[in-house]
């Protein structure tokens, strides 16, 4: 833990207590009574009064998974009906309350009325931090000349700029203006002119000398006349569209009507997390994080970096300012609206220690920490500290993951009242999102909600964390089917149609987020927008992507199909089958080839390690690791649970062994090692296989039965630390 500082019955460290006396509180000083005194102080109570309650639902986990295993034991035929039973009789499943909807007041318009793209990136990283949070805005002439979304005329893309390429995006993007911002008995690749007259009105000339309007007409709202470009503000679906006009320009020249470029209103929304995808394994490493967040909330994050042997400096993107045809200037948001998820209640941290007798320190629960310490950065944006206002209703956004059943979302809800009352906040300033991913949570969903139905603004769902909890859950069950057979199987359809369903059902439209998960193949955005337009039509007002180009195409979706009336339409449908949600996806009589076996295993273990080796030895929680066929996936937390705890299944249920597992990772690691060839920061793995990486990923298998959970956290920390202690000095 290195030097700490003691105050009352809390043992801090000191970068931790510099970073909250030095950096935050001086800055809320001047709008707030909160001294970093009173801020310890109300940590030590808060944490005295709730970290007692944390472990006990750690320990109902615990208890309910050892009689969930024990039942298994007992029956190795399933009586589904038995099992329901089962279920309701130790308190897993609960009976569903009296129909309500949710009350949240006071939440931006991102998050109630606008449908669009979601990113989530580790805020420990400050430049793809400061990235996604100006995703707001992107060039769609850029991310389709950049992408796959139109082919190449050959496979590798050309050494200098492709015109014949830039006439291909042209020609694209009219058939998408002629869907978001339709003519009257016209086409967009007819228009010679755009133009304002001298009243503004929007002038829109044709190759045959004629003029037309827009069908709807609303759709024209501002405009930026600058010495040499025209810039076009046009809004649909609650989305806006710059056309910026510049005839001198090399792009504009090859328009017809000098279109340079087409800007997108793209990420609506980022979250910036301190979960999944980041490596915060002791407090050197929250200390990182909690100062990005800081620079995020106080407007003056930064990141230098050289690219194309040219120092570049990032940093927060302005808000834009036009003028509307009535000379009215019109201000949006240069950045995504910003959300800030949590880690869930399992890890401890030891950034804080907290005495529980007079000679004696344990660590402090993580998420109390994350709660305290984000709420208090996040007052510069509640009290308008920042140049930057994130959000305009002053709330805090904060997502929590990991959650099982309503009880430990009732937890949370007292918790932020209390960091509430800590701060000086009015009571459900804290918002809460609820990441749908654990079985629990899953089918007691709607009481999950009415706990937080004063502050909840987004529920979510996701194939990787909930197919690892679904393996984990039921591991006496029997063995399960291989992962991809496992998507197509009934309960995975019911379940994101459940999310759905309650989502609607509790009064979320109009109010709040309903989510899908994430894209996971950023090299792969043609396929993209071919499928992710899906997750609107399965009543998603936003979806996780995994670039800010693929923000701006997926952008293009919310453009061609308004989800709001999609909700409308879905609102009246019966409830997607609890018992479909409750069929466990095992291989039962399906026999399985030894070629099929083998991929299998191969599979999970390339994942694991591809994934693992960057975790432990470079401190990387998310990023893209190529896959068994070398195809690009972003990864991160959730993925490594499934895979980890699909292999501990088949082993446990001898569908496999040991020995096999075991050839599998050390044919894999000569795998990945090549795969890493090319990053100097990079060590291999093979043929010793002694690192602590290779270590770390064989544990995350063969003792993945023993994890809580079946999380990867705890084994990740560990090996994570001891690779960071490989480097001190000795003492």
């Amino acid at each position: 833990m290195g030097e700490t500082i003691v105050v009352g019955g809390l043992k801090i460290a000191k970068p931790l207590y510099d970073l909250v006396c030095d950096d935050v509180i001086p800055g809320i000083a001047l709008v707030s009574d909160i001294t970093a005194d009173k801020f310890w102080k109300s940590l030590e109570e808060i944490v005295r009064d709730f970290a007692p309650k944390n472990k006990t639902l750690l320990q109902k986990r615990d208890v309910l998974q050892h009689k969930i295993d024990a039942w298994h034991l007992e029956n190795n035929d399933i009586d589904f009906n038995k099992y329901k039973t089962f279920l309701h009789e130790i308190g897993y499943l609960l009976d569903e309350g009296d129909d309500f909807e949710i009350s949240t007041k006071n939440n931006d318009k991102e998050i109630s009325t606008i449908a669009g793209p979601q990113l989530v990136v580790p805020v420990n990283n400050a430049r793809f931090a400061l990235n996604a949070a100006n995703a707001r805005w992107g060039s769609l002439y850029d991310a389709l000349y950049g992408s796959d979304v139109i082919p190449r005329v050959e496979n590798k893309k050309a050494s200098g700029f492709d015109q014949n390429r830039a006439q291909q995006v042209i020609q694209y993007t009219h058939s998408f203006l002629d869907t978001a911002i339709p003519l009257n008995n016209a086409l967009h690749q007819d228009v010679i002119s755009y133009s304002l007259d001298n009243s503004k009105t929007l002038i829109i000339t044709l190759s045959n000398g004629n003029t037309t309007q827009l069908i709807k007409k609303p759709q024209f709202v501002a405009y930026q006349n600058t010495d040499d470009t025209l810039t076009l503000l046009f809004k649909n679906n609650s989305l806006h569209i710059e056309l910026q006009i510049d005839s001198s320009h090399p792009i504009g020249q090859l328009h017809s009507a000098g279109i340079k470029d087409i800007v997108m209103e793209s990420a609506i929304t980022t979250i910036q997390d301190c979960e999944d995808s980041v490596t915060a394994v002791d407090a050197e490493d929250k200390v990182e994080v909690y100062k990005n967040w800081l620079g995020l909330m106080r407007g003056d994050l930064s990141e230098m970096f050289e690219k194309n042997s040219k120092k570049i400096v990032r940093k927060l993107n302005s808000d834009r300012v036009y003028l509307t045809p009535n000379i009215k200037e019109l201000t949006l948001s240069g950045r995504s609206l910003m959300l800030i998820r949590h880690v869930g209640h399992l890890m401890t941290s030891d950034a804080i220690l907290t005495r529980t007798n007079k000679e004696s320190y344990e660590e402090i629960p993580e998420g109390i920490l994350d709660a305290m310490m984000t709420s208090l950065i996040a007052l510069y944006d509640i009290h308008s500290i920042s140049p930057y206002k994130n959000s305009k209703t002053n709330s805090i956004y904060i997502v929590k993951p990991k959650m099982h059943g309503p009880e430990e979302v009732a937890f949370t809800v007292g918790l932020f009242s209390r960091v509430e009352e800590a701060l000086n906040l009015p009571k459900n300033t804290l918002k809460i999102g609820i990441m749908d991913e654990e079985r629990r949570t899953t089918i007691n969903l709607k009481e999950c909600i009415r706990e937080a139905k004063n502050r909840i603004i987004f529920i979510n769902t996701g194939f990787l964390d909930r197919t690892g909890d679904e393996i984990h859950t039921s591991m006496q069950a029997g063995a399960f089917l291989p992962k991809s057979d496992i998507k197509k199987q009934p309960w995975i359809t019911a379940y994101e149609q459940w999310n759905v369903d309650i989502g609607l059902s509790c009064g979320f439209k109009g109010k709040a987020q309903i989510g899908k998960g994430m894209w996971a193949m950023p090299d792969e955005m043609a396929q993209m927008m071919r499928e992710k337009i899906g997750h609107l039509k399965a009543g998603a007002n936003c979806a996780w992507v995994p670039s800010p180009t693929a923000a701006t195409l997926h952008a293009m979706h919310y453009h061609q199909l308004l989800v709001s009336d999609q909700q409308n339409k879905l609102a009246s449908r019966p409830r997607a089958s609890l018992d479909d949600i409750l069929t466990i996806p095992l291989l039962l009589d399906k026999k399985l080839t030894t070629e099929e076996i083998q991929q299998e295993l191969d599979n999970n273990a390339q994942g694991i390690l591809g994934y693992v080796v960057r975790w432990i030895d470079q401190g990387v929680g998310c990023s893209k690791v190529p896959d068994i066929s070398n195809i690009g996936l972003m990864e991160d937390r959730a993925t490594l649970r499934i895979s980890s705890q699909h292999l501990a299944n088949w082993l446990m249920h001898g569908i496999c062994t040991k020995q096999q597992i075991e050839e599998s990772f050390q044919r894999m690691a000569v795998i990945v090692d090549k795969q890493n060839a090319n990053d100097p920061f990079y060590t291999k793995m093979a043929p010793d296989y002694q690192s602590l990486a290779y270590q770390a990923a064989l544990d995350l298998v063969f003792k993945g039965r023993q994890q809580p959970n079946g999380y990867t956290e705890p084994l990740l920390h560990q090996y994570r630390r001891m690779y960071k202690n490989s480097f001190l000095p000795p003492p």
